[in-house]
Parts: C-alpha cells; sequence; structure tokens
C-alpha cells in the first residue's frame, strides 16, 4: 500500500504553529515510509475566508521546507486540491447517501431548529431531532419531491442510527468507541451547495488515496461521524492519528490572546528555519531523551507516530529561543551576509565589506538569538564610540592607567602583525613586566575601544578592528580625559 498523508488547512488567515506541527509530522511520516504528502485547501466556510490566506499558508509551508508532493500549486492525479473547485463531487456523494437511505433531505428553517433545540434539550440535548421536525426526516417521499420541485432552501443530513457503537483506531490514542446516541445528526450539505468539513473530507481523503489521517485532537469527537461516512459508502477506513493539543505554559490552550502563533511572525523575528523545524517537531515527541538538536534528515530518520504523546506539549519560547542559539552557533556566516548588510546600512547608514561582515558574525553569533541583535550587540564595530560606560570606568580606570596605557600604545605601533595571538603575547607580556594583573590591563583596554563593559574576546575584537583603529581610539580616549572627573 503506498502511503499518502495530507496537510488540510483552512484559508482563513496565518498558518498557525499548530497547523505548522501537523504540515510537518504529515511530512516526516511521508518521507519516513517513502510515501507522498498532499496540500488540500478547504475553503468551504466561505463567511471564514481571508484574502491571500492561501498564497501565505502555501508561502510559510515552503519557508519551512516542507515539500508536499501535490497541491494547488503541484497538481496531481488526484485534484483539483481546492475544495471549492469540487463542489459536484460531494453533491454526487451526497445523494448517494440519500438513496441509500443514510442522509435525507431537511428543509427546516433556523427558527424551527432553535425551537426544536429548545423543546427536547432534555432528552436530546443539542442534538438534531429528527423525529421532531416536521420538514426533514418525517416527510413521505411524495412531500419531499414537491418541496425540491419548489426549489425549497434544503440541507442534507447524515443519518445515525441508535443504540450502535462505532469503534476506530488511532494510532496515538488506540481504540476509540462511541455511542451512536451521542452523534448528530450532521449536516453534510449546505444550503447554498457547499459541503461541510465532514461530507467534504471523508469524500477528498478517499477520492485522493489517503492511507493515513494525522491531524490535531480537536477533530479526534468529529472522526466517529467520518467513520459512519466511510462505512456507508463501503469505502476502506483510513489509519487515524490525533496530535495532542499546543499549550502555553499555564497549560492552557496556545492563542493568540498569549501571544504570537502564527509561523510568520517567528519567520519575521528572525528564528532560523531549521531551529523552528526542529523545535516544532519536538513538540509532542522526541526519540531520545538525552537529545534535542535534530536535522531535517535526522527528524525523518527517527519519526515514529506511535511514539507521539497524548498530552499537550507546551509550547516554550524560551527553549526555542535556546534552540536558536545552538542553530547560530554552528552556522556559516555566508549564509547571513545580504541580511547582516541590510540592517547595518540601515542602522548605521554604512557599508561594510562581506570579509568584515562575516568575522564579526562569527565572533558575535555566540552571545545573540537573533542576527537583527547584531547592530546593538557589536554597535562599537561600526562606529565611532559617542561615550563610556561610567560605572565601568570608576571600577576599571585606576590611578595609572593613562600611564600605562600610553606605554601600551607605543608597544603596540612596534608590531607589524596585529592578529589575536600577537594582541595577546605583547599585552600579556606587557601586564607581566610591569607586575599586573592581565585584568588591570585588558579593563583599560575595553573601555577604551568599545567604551562597555563587557563584550566578545578582546583580542579579536581588536584584531578585527585592526591597529590603527584601535590605537585611535586609544588616544581619542586619553587626550578627552573622561576619567579625569572620575572620583
Amino acid at each position: 500500500m503506498e502511503i499518502r498523508v495530507r496537510f488540510a488547512p483552512s484559508p482563513t488567515g496565518y498558518l498557525h504553529v499548530g497547523g505548522l506541527r501537523t504540515a510537518l509530522y504529515n511530512y516526516l511520516f511521508a518521507k519516513k515510509n517513502n510515501g507522498k504528502m498532499i496540500l488540500r485547501i478547504e475553503d468551504t466556510d466561505r463567511t471564514r475566508l481571508v484574502a491571500n490566506a492561501q498564497e501565505n499558508l502555501i508561502d510559510a509551508l515552503k519557508w519551512a521546507g516542507i515539500d508536499y508532493d501535490e497541491g494547488p500549486d503541484s497538481p496531481g492525479n488526484y485534484g483539483p486540491y481546492v475544495q471549492s473547485e469540487r463542489l459536484e463531487i460531494y453533491k454526487k456523494y451526497a445523494l448517494e447517501l440519500v438513496d441509500k437511505g443514510k442522509a435525507y433531505y431537511a428543509f427546516d428553517t433556523t427558527v424551527e431548529i432553535d425551537a426544536m433545540r429548545k423543546a427536547s434539550s432534555e432528552t436530546f440535548g443539542a442534538k438534531y431531532n429528527r423525529y421532531a421536525m416536521r420538514n426533514s426526516f418525517t416527510l413521505g417521499e411524495i412531500e419531499t419531491q414537491k418541496l425540491l420541485d419548489s426549489n425549497s432552501d434544503y440541507v442534507i443530513r447524515l443519518f445515525v442510527p441508535f443504540n450502535e457503537e462505532v469503534i476506530f483506531a488511532d494510532r496515538i490514542r488506540g481504540e476509540v468507541r462511541v455511542s451512536t446516541n451521542d452523534i448528530d445528526d450532521q449536516v453534510l450539505l449546505k444550503s447554498d451547495g457547499f459541503p461541510t468539513y465532514h461530507l467534504a473530507n471523508v469524500v477528498d481523503d478517499h477520492l485522493m488515496k489517503i492511507s493515513h489521517v494525522i491531524r490535531g485532537e480537536e477533530w479526534l469527537p468529529s472522526t466517529p461521524k467520518h467513520v459512519l461516512l466511510y462505512q456507508y459508502f463501503s469505502w476502506q477506513v483510513p489509519e487515524f492519528a490525533h496530535l495532542p493539543l499546543l499549550l502555553n505554559k499555564d497549560k492552557s490552550k496556545l492563542s493568540k490572546r498569549q501571544g504570537s502563533v502564527a509561523v510568520e511572525d517567528f519567520r519575521d523575528k528572525g528564528y532560523l528555519r531549521d531551529a523552528f523545524v526542529n523545535f516544532i517537531a519536538l513538540l509532542g515527541w522526541n526519540p531520545f531523551a538525552d537529545r534535542e538538536i535534530y536535522n531535517i534528515n535526522e527528524l525523518i530518520e527517527f519519526f515514529n507516530l506511535d511514539k507521539v504523546n497524548k498530552g499537550g506539549a507546551v509550547f516554550d519560547t524560551q527553549k526555542l529561543d535556546w534552540m536558536n542559539q545552538q542553530y547560530l552557533k554552528s552556522a556559516n556566516a555566508d549564509d547571513f551576509i545580504t541580511e547582516i548588510s541590510d540592517i547595518i546600512y540601515k542602522k548605521f547608514g554604512k557599508v561594510f565589506s562581506d570579509d568584515y561582515l562575516k568575522k564579526i558574525f562569527n565572533l558575535f553569533k555566540e552571545r545573540i538569538t537573533f542576527v537583527s541583535q547584531i547592530p546593538e550587540i557589536a554597535e562599537y564595530m561600526f562606529t565611532d564610540i559617542k561615550e563610556y560606560d561610567l560605572d565601568y570606568m570608576k571600577k576599571r580606570w585606576l590611578d595609572d592607567s593613562e600611564s600605562l596605557m600610553l606605554q601600551l600604545i607605543e608597544k603596540y605601533n612596534t608590531i607589524d602583525s596585529f592578529t589575536h595571538d600577537d594582541i595577546s603575547n605583547i599585552t600579556k607580556d606587557f601586564a607581566n613586566h610591569n607586575g599586573k594583573k592581565l585584568g588591570d590591563i585588558i579593563h583599560p583596554i575595553r573601555l577604551m575601544i568599545t567604551g562597555i563593559a563587557s563584550g566578545a574576546s578582546m583580542f579579536h575584537t581588536m584584531e578585527i578592528l585592526g591597529k590603527n583603529n584601535c590605537i585611535d581610539r586609544m588616544k581619542l580616549f586619553l587626550n578627552s580625559k573622561p576619567y579625569s572627573n572620575n572620583g
């Protein structure tokens, strides 16, 4: 059997991170089993459509590296892949169910349905009571035909028998049993000719030969209806796997009320694709308890649908930040030159060489979470020092610092090679010769060259800035004497 899975979002806005997790698990499962992944756009709820949402969904998936095999922009043999382009197909199968006695026409008005629910709430709850309605299931064949001939509005509802049990297996949750007494006579075809999700997704999954339905657990309560439909059509039921919810730290359901949930927001903030996908993949599954970092090929290799957790997974942005940092530490500077160049020019109005920017990225990449932080954390690498940390100065600028720094400048002037090792050797020798701790020398250097109390390796910083730049900064500091009032 060929493995075929699908990701079927509705174009109602951005791609939610929960949707990306669903898409990713489908993708990993398909790749692991040499199968195919299909993208299907479920746009039957016309009241919730958002302009350009389909394009945005596709862009987000492609940014995440989820390359589906078939979809609206990658036609296969089972299209169309947009449900609004398949209306005649759904109507055909809805009518087939009516002919089989497994569905029925309902001509009720909204007022009649509300009155029915109120009158039968004690016995039927919120369910549709087909026996209490005079314009649906209880209509005779002739009456029904008259209403159809008069073009009366109608829906087609699923017929659900009483006192039976629907049983299906879920790869994550095991065997699930539901009494048909708890299943509503679901609307399958609406009065506008559009199907509901329940009919459309079953018909499409069958016709598109979907072997495994991997989706969020919010669809678990609807699955018994879907199983009934498969049985009514005499179709093979696919394997189901309902993924756990994503949760906030307080264990409430993840929602935009408590922070970003759109994939595009995380992309725009500067999270690296590979880090973000790695993080999303581990929301509810991890093949090894003592490991967190996996590339996409490893995720595919190790993925096991049966090992996905039942309980909700906490979306921890602190862990995501940590993971982004890990990926930045091992990143290649070449991949970020254009981005760094753009943000530096936007901040300082200056253009720097690619070689210079690469050196700065490699120097600071272990100190940042996002590339966009470079202009702030490394500001002194791009512009002259305009002010100095006074608290740092009071603590680290000693009575003999001026004399020592003047001597050190002369030492630096004598060397032609200004590499990290050269600077380190001459500075350490100078400290030893003067009976000073290395810190008594390095802290004044850092103050003069960067203006701040902490930063990247001082000797590496000096190598990148260059000898002339470093000496000029040291002289500027000594000439301006900001320490003269250092009480």
